[in-house]
């Protein structure tokens, strides 16, 4: 890769291992591509449906952010949860003997409760492979290569990607980005003025104060603001969700390869000003361990330097992670060591460090980042604001969504001379809402053999709530079930008979309508 790790042994892609001289062709009924939390539910469900199944893993681990990082789960209605994904979190319950479900879980516990479900269903995983070529022929996924030389062959294949790469490969419409209000009629649509993660007092954005001329300091975007409710391509903010601890054992915050503390000027003018909030939503998983996510106006989120990542190559992937590593190592290391800084937010932010049981491999630092949108596919139905407010509703739903409409923010920008952060939606639903099976399925004329477990057809205020964790599990479990189903009658996915598919899914404990009872 071109981009030098930022921390020892961290990488978005691993090593790729050699490409073999003859190049391997494995087949199953069903390949899942994407070793996400969505991914392994998929893959699981459909391997206990009675067909075969090789899940093809992005990197070494397989969770997604479930095992990277997320141990603090955004559940919204505990009640909406079904299925699988309230297994696992029963599961949880059960290995910390607390009652059940048991919504926070450390990384390494996640990673091998998923694990253990793949080797009792017999999935095949298969690490480190990276998509590099899709063949289709009549509208149809006929193979899969990837960056080793291996190809898959299937009757049926599921993109379980956070991006949707598989999707993308295979010729399926989708968007990237934020809709303009007036495309779906949303009003939380396009840009937005952020009232939550915002800056609170003033601090003056040029790196010589009071002088423009001498250039913004890094962060700050030259974009003009724009007016509410225009659309552009831009997505929220990505960071990495640390399990950080308080225990004595605990590992300094790292200097990272290529630190450099101008970066954080912007932050240390604003605690000057006096607001240090870096460890709001630092929240308590297990004992002295810690999901330490992103709060406040200047905080782990890398604002503005994640445009290109959903449809970069593996290649430029890289150099984006590499740069997210640089910028939060850098931030912690920042705010632990920079003499510049009060006394009392360098011992604040040594009170904690890495977790040294979590991510040993990867010099404790999580292995995913949090890819919280990417792409979206565009199919038959969109699930849109209107889906959250109850004013439209699928007849076919498949998982329900009830946490907020949470969408960080996209932009820090100047509006009147001020930094402002822009794009952060937290709105909460009306009633939960359904995903329908359209919105996981291609429209018909485009692929017949793909469904899509993650990157589902919502637009960018909807998906804010569908990307929830919980969800994705929900969603890859129907997905699974359908692929199966599809494999074995060999049919196309868009033939799947819908009643089928949901009596399949109530009889494992799936909640598809709210209330439950209904």
């Amino acid at each position: 890769m071109t981009s030098t790790p930022a921390l020892p042994g961290l990488h978005h892609c691993p090593p790729t291992p050699p490409a073999t001289a003859a190049p391997q062709v494995r087949e199953a009924d069903v390949v899942v591509y994407g070793a996400t939390s969505g991914g392994v539910t998929a893959a699981v469900r459909a391997a206990r449906a009675g067909v075969t199944v090789v899940l093809l893993a992005h990197g070494d681990h397989v969770g997604g952010m479930s095992a990277s990082g997320l141990g603090t789960t955004d559940v919204g209605r505990a009640a909406t949860v079904g299925g699988l994904a309230r297994r696992f979190y029963n599961r949880v319950a059960a290995i910390y003997h607390a009652p059940a479900p048991h919504w926070d879980v450390e990384a390494r516990v996640a990673e091998e409760i998923f694990d253990s479900w793949l080797a009792a269903a017999g999935v095949r995983v298969h690490r480190r492979q990276r998509l590099s070529a899709v063949r289709c022929e009549s509208g149809r996924i006929v193979e899969l290569g990837t960056d080793d030389g291996s190809r898959y062959r299937a009757a049926v294949y599921v993109d379980a990607s956070y991006e949707g790469d598989l999707m993308a490969g295979a010729g399926v419409s989708f968007t990237v980005g934020r809709e303009g209000a007036s495309t779906y009629g949303e009003p939380l649509a396009g840009v937005q003025h952020s009232v939550n993660h915002q800056f609170e007092r003033p601090v003056d954005p040029y790196v010589v104060p009071g002088q423009p001329a001498s250039g913004l300091l890094p962060g700050i975007a030259p974009d003009p603001y724009g007016a509410v409710g225009d659309g552009d391509r831009r997505v929220q903010a990505y960071n990495f969700r640390l399990h950080v601890t308080t225990s004595p054992r605990r590992i300094p915050f790292p200097r990272p390869d290529g630190y450099d503390p101008s970066r954080y000027e912007l932050l240390r003018r604003y605690i000057e000003a006096g607001v240090f909030e870096l460890y709001g939503r630092t929240t308590r998983v297990r004992g002295d361990v810690f999901d330490m996510n992103n709060h406040g106006a200047f905080s782990s989120d890398h604002i503005g330097a994640n445009y290109e990542w959903p449809e970069a190559d593996h290649a430029r992937r890289e150099e984006i992670f590499q740069d997210h590593v640089r910028y939060q190592a850098g931030l912690l290391h920042f705010l632990a060591n920079d003499p510049r800084l009060p006394a009392a937010v360098r011992d604040a932010t040594r009170e904690y460090g890495l977790a040294p049981a979590e991510f040993t491999d990867t010099a404790h630092w999580p292995h995913q980042l949090y890819i919280r949108e990417a792409r979206r596919m565009v199919s038959d139905y969109v699930i849109t604001q209107h889906d959250g407010s109850g004013r439209a509703r699928a007849d076919d739903p498949i998982a329900l969504a009830s946490y907020v409409m949470d969408s960080h923010n996209t932009r820090r920008v100047l509006l009147d001379g001020a930094v402002r952060n822009e794009g952060n939606v937290q709105h909460p639903l009306t009633v939960p809402l359904g995903i329908p099976y359209r919105s996981v399925v291609p429209r018909a004329a485009e692929c017949a053999n793909l469904l899509v477990a993650s990157a589902i057809s919502a637009s960018h205020v909807a998906f804010a709530s569908v990307r929830m964790e919980p969800v994705l599990m929900m969603v890859g479990e129907a997905v699974g079930a359908a692929a199966a189903r599809a494999a074995a009658d060999k049919v196309g996915v868009q033939e799947v008979e819908y009643e089928s598919l949901r009596k399949d899914l109530l009889r494992a404990g799936a909640i598809l309508t709210w209330p439950p009872s209904v």
